[in-house]
C-alpha cells in the first residue's frame, strides 16, 4: 500500500469548488498521458449549491486560460461580467461622501518610489487610489478593463469577473466531462468505507456502488463530509475575530436593458454589517451580511430592502433567502489521503471575495504538488497545511483590517470591532505607523494579499505612516510626483479609448473576443 501509485482521484462534491479542482487536476494530469490521473467527480443529484461567491480575482482568468475554455464562451453560458476591484463605501466615517477603492492594477510605479509617503506630504486631499492608480476612475466611468480588439484573457487594465456561480458549475462540468475526460456520477454517498491503515478506501454510493481512489478531495461545503464529518479534523472558529455569520441575499433586475453595469462590486457598510452590490449583464445580486450577536434578521432585511431602494432598485423585492455561516478554518486540509477544497476547508466572509481565489490556490498546489506514490503523500500534506494555515491567517488579518481602522461608533457592532484585533495585525499595524507596508512584510510565494493590496485598504480607510520610517532617497518626491502625473495620463487615455462595460459584454456575446 505504501508504494502504490497515485492514480485514481475522486471529487466528492460539485459546485464550483468541485468541478474547478477536477478542471485543474484533469487539465494538469490527462488521463491518458503518462502518470496521468483519472478523475471522478461524484455529486448528490438533489444538493443545491451554495452559489454565493459571484466575484473572482484576476487569477481566475490565468485558471480559465489553464484549464482550456474560450473566454467569450464563458461570458455567454455564465452571465459573467468585468470585475476591476471593490468600492468601499461608509466604511470610514460612514459619511455619504465616505468612498475608497481598492483596484487590481498596481500603483503606478509600485516599488520604484515611497508612494504613501509623497502622497501623505503633498497630495493627502485626493484619496490614494484615485492619485496612485487611473483604475478607479474607470470605475466610477462604467468602463470595461479592455477593448473588443484585445484578446481572450488579455487585458489593458487588470480585471477579474462577477458571474452567476450556479451557471458556472454548469459550464465547468461540460468543460470537464466533454473535453478533460472527467467521469461525473451522480449519486448519494451513504457511507465512507475506511481502509486498514486509515485511508479512505472508498465511498459507498446508494445507486452505483463503491467508488475507490488513491486520493479523494472534499467538495462537500459546509458539512465537510469526508474531513470533518469522517476524519473528525477539528474546526478552529473565528467568530471571535470576524464576527459575521450570517447574509440575506436576493437578485434584483436592472431597470432597464441598458442599464449600465457597474466594473466593481460595491461593499457598503451598514450599522452591524455591510451589504454587497454586483452587476452581472441581466441583473444584481445584492446581499446583507451582518452578525446575529449584533442584529436581529428583521433589523437586516429592513437595511437591505432601504438599500435597494437608495440605489434605484424597486421596493417590492423577492423574500431575501438567508443564509448562515460560522466563520473558521479546518485545524488541518489535507489528512491522510483526503484533501477539502473550498467551503469544507473553511469560510470567513464573502469580503473581498476570497472564496473561489482559496479553491484556485488550493487546487493549484495540490496539482502542483500532487504525489507520484502513498509513500509521499504525508510529506505533501505536511507541505499543504503548512501553507494554507498561513494563508487563512493572513486572509483574516486582511479582513479584519477593514474593521478596525473603521472610525465609526454608531454601533457596538464597529466598536467591538475595533476592540479584537489579532496579534499579527496588531504587529503589522505597530510597524506601518513608521512605514509603508512592503513585500518583504508578505514574503511567501503566492501571497494571497499582495502588499499594494494592504496599502490600498490602509490609506482608503485612513491610516497614516509617520515620516521616517523605509528608503529615504533624495528623489523620492520627484519621482513618485512623476507617478502620480503618469496616472493621471493613463486615465486621461483610457477613459477616451475604452467602451463601456456593457457595451463590451454585449460585443462579447454577439461576436466573441479574438483568440491569441
Amino acid at each position: 500500500m505504501a508504494s502504490n501509485a497515485v492514480r485514481e482521484v475522486v471529487v466528492m462534491g460539485g459546485g464550483s469548488a468541485g468541478w474547478l479542482a477536477a478542471a485543474i487536476l484533469a487539465a494538469d494530469h490527462p488521463a491518458d498521458g503518462p502518470q496521468g490521473l483519472r478523475v471522478t467527480l461524484v455529486e448528490s443529484p438533489d444538493v443545491p449549491i451554495i452559489g454565493v461567491g459571484e466575484g473572482t480575482w484576476p487569477t481566475m482568468r490565468d485558471t480559465l486560460r489553464r484549464i482550456g475554455v474560450s473566454e467569450s464562451d464563458f461570458f455567454r453560458q455564465c452571465d459573467a461580467s468585468f470585475k476591476q476591484g471593490s468600492r468601499f463605501n461608509r466604511w470610514v466615517t460612514g459619511a455619504a461622501d465616505d468612498v475608497y477603492f481598492h483596484p487590481f492594477v498596481l500603483p503606478q510605479g509600485y516599488g520604484e518610489a515611497n508612494l504613501a509617503e509623497r502622497w501623505q506630504q503633498a497630495h493627502s486631499n485626493i484619496p490614494f487610489a484615485d492619485l496612485a492608480s487611473f483604475q478607479p476612475h474607470l470605475c466610477v466611468h462604467g468602463k470595461a478593463p479592455k477593448q473588443a480588439s484585445t484578446p481572450e484573457f488579455a487585458s489593458v487594465a487588470n480585471y477579474g469577473y462577477h458571474l452567476d456561480a450556479g451557471k458556472f458549475a454548469v459550464f465547468l462540468r461540460q468543460h470537464c466531462v466533454e473535453k478533460l475526460g472527467v467521469r461525473h456520477v451522480l449519486d448519494h454517498i451513504v457511507a465512507v468505507n475506511a481502509a486498514s491503515n486509515g485511508d479512505i478506501a472508498s465511498l459507498q454510493g446508494a445507486a452505483q456502488g463503491t467508488l475507490q481512489a488513491d486520493l479523494f478531495i472534499d467538495c462537500t461545503g459546509l458539512q465537510s463530509r469526508l474531513l470533518g464529518q469522517h476524519y473528525e479534523v477539528p474546526f478552529v472558529p473565528q467568530k471571535h475575530v470576524l464576527f459575521n455569520d450570517s447574509a440575506l441575499a436576493v437578485q434584483i433586475p436592472y431597470p432597464a436593458e441598458d442599464s449600465p453595469i457597474a466594473s466593481q462590486t460595491s461593499s457598503t457598510a451598514q450599522r452591524s454589517g455591510w451589504i454587497w452590490d454586483i452587476g452581472l449583464p441581466t441583473r444584481r445580486g445584492i446581499g446583507h451580511v451582518y452578525s446575529s450577536a449584533h442584529s436581529s434578521d428583521e433589523e437586516a432585511e429592513r437595511a437591505l430592502r432601504q438599500y435597494i431602494v437608495d440605489t434605484g432598485g424597486p421596493a417590492d423585492i423577492p423574500q431575501p433567502r438567508k443564509l448562515a455561516f460560522n466563520p473558521g478554518y479546518r485545524e488541518q486540509f489535507w489528512h491522510r489521503n483526503c484533501v477539502a477544497i473550498g467551503l469544507s476547508a473553511g469560510f470567513i466572509e464573502p469580503l473581498e471575495a476570497s472564496a473561489l481565489a482559496m479553491v484556485e490556490l488550493s487546487a493549484n498546489m495540490l496539482s502542483e504538488d500532487m504525489p507520484a506514490t502513498r509513500g509521499t503523500m504525508d510529506l505533501a500534506a505536511r507541505r499543504f497545511n503548512d501553507a494554507f494555515r498561513y494563508r487563512w491567517e493572513r486572509v483574516i488579518d486582511f479582513l479584519k483590517l477593514h474593521y478596525v481602522l473603521s472610525m465609526r461608533s454608531d454601533s457596538p457592532y464597529w466598536i467591538d470591532n475595533r476592540e479584537t484585533i489579532p496579534a499579527s495585525l496588531r504587529d503589522m499595524l505597530a510597524l506601518w505607523r513608521h512605514r509603508q507596508p512592503s513585500r518583504y512584510d508578505l514574503g511567501r510565494v503566492d501571497e494571497v494579499f499582495p502588499s499594494a493590496s494592504w496599502q490600498y485598504i490602509l490609506y482608503g480607510m485612513g491610516f497614516r505612516s509617520e515620516p521616517g520610517g523605509g528608503i529615504r532617497r533624495r528623489d523620492n518626491d520627484q519621482a513618485a510626483d512623476n507617478y502620480f502625473r503618469e496616472a493621471a495620463s493613463l486615465t486621461h487615455r483610457m477613459l477616451a479609448a475604452l467602451p463601456s462595460n456593457r457595451e463590451l459584454i454585449d460585443h462579447i456575446r454577439r461576436h466573441g473576443l479574438p483568440t491569441i
